[in-house]
């Protein structure tokens, strides 16, 4: 299904410069913890599977979103480029997060998307795997939101 929404740059083919802004953009908005503007980025139909769950629409995505950061207090995430071709881009990521009883987790992960000719993504499938962590082992010590441009990525952390 097409979008009727203005175009998403950067549109594929993508080739690394373009797929890392995409992706800087994708954790920019997953950083924002705020659902309604995450799914603007995806189509109205958009597929994905999170883990064992399967969700087919904007709505789901919302619904999703509004449960995970309900759950994931202080989510703070970093993705990074793996690889890109055509309309497809590869992304691996780590997000930390703590529970309602303090214990803090280090999601490790791996996504593949698949992009419309609008820049919009059409399919998502991301797998997770969290490990509990001691507040002491967190990485991430920005303040909510935005990561800041000197903040180190993934690999300068040796995740």
């Amino acid at each position: 299904m097409s979008t009727p929404e203005a175009p998403r740059p950067p549109l594929p083919p993508f080739d690394a410069e373009s797929a890392a802004k995409k992706v800087r953009m994708a954790e920019d908005a997953w950083n924002s913890r705020d659902p309604q503007r995450v799914a603007l980025a995806y189509t109205p139909d958009s597929v994905w599977r999170n883990r064992s769950e399967f969700l087919t629409g904007r709505e789901a995505i919302v619904q999703f979103l509004t449960r995970k950061w309900a759950k994931e207090m202080d989510y703070r995430l970093i993705k990074e480029l793996w690889a890109c071709h055509d309309n497809r881009i590869a992304v691996r990521f780590a997000y930390e997060w703590h529970d309602a009883s303090g214990q803090w987790f280090r999601a490790y992960g791996n996504e593949n998307w698949e992009f419309d000719d609008h820049g919009f993504m059409r399919r998502r499938i991301a797998s997770i795997n969290d490990l509990p962590i001691a507040a002491a082992d967190r990485k991430y010590h920005w303040p909510l939101g935005r990561r800041p441009d000197d903040h180190p990525g993934l690999s300068a952390l040796g995740l």
